[in-house]
């Protein structure tokens, strides 16, 4: 994908992101700064940051859980490399602790792949599955929304027992809403 279709799409993706009533009305979103061959996220960040949403960033911790900070804008990121795996942009400023993300009304998730009941294939290292059950253990019911291309919406997924659905799935073409999640 050349740098202007990557560009296209991120704008695209935005641009659907932003007509989901849960954003529409979020006060706070737990999101996240693409890295590598995933769909741009810093378009959506910033029209967040210029609707009056408070944005939060994951910061990787040394045991794969997330800690969050708040997103003000693409110089309030620091770039950071974890061991041997990818660089990731990450806020810079205050940790807010991994119970953050209980405040946010949509929690933006990453993934390689979403299934037609809206199952999630992540990356494999068990972040975002700690989010998920830490959502769900305090009783919290954010929006959960799936960021990606449009060849990452696939018929069937496997899943196991700890894995949450998604309500809906974000590509540069549109929005899938998923009914069973």
């Amino acid at each position: 994908m050349t740098a202007d279709v990557a560009r296209e799409a991120a704008g695209a993706l935005a641009r659907h992101a932003l007509e989901l009533p849960a954003l529409a009305g979020a006060r706070t979103v737990a999101a996240y700064v693409s890295v590598g061959n995933e769909p741009g996220t810093l378009p959506l960040l910033d029209a967040l940051l210029t609707r009056g949403a408070r944005v939060l960033l994951p910061v990787l911790l040394p045991d794969n859980d997330l800690d969050w900070g708040a997103y003000a804008g693409e110089g309030s990121l620091a770039r950071v490399r974890h061991g041997g795996k990818m660089a990731l942009f990450e806020p810079s400023g205050e940790r807010l602790g991994p119970d953050a993300v209980l405040g946010a009304d949509v929690v933006l998730l990453p993934g390689l792949a979403v299934d037609g009941r809206g199952m999630r294939l992540g990356r494999g290292g068990g972040s975002y599955d700690r989010v998920l059950a830490r959502l769900a253990g305090a009783g919290a019911h954010p929006a959960l929304v799936v960021l990606l291309y449009d060849t990452e919406v696939v018929a069937h997924l496997p899943a196991e027992a700890h894995d949450r659905p998604v309500q809906a799935a974000v590509t540069p073409s549109g929005v899938r809403r998923f009914t069973d999640a």
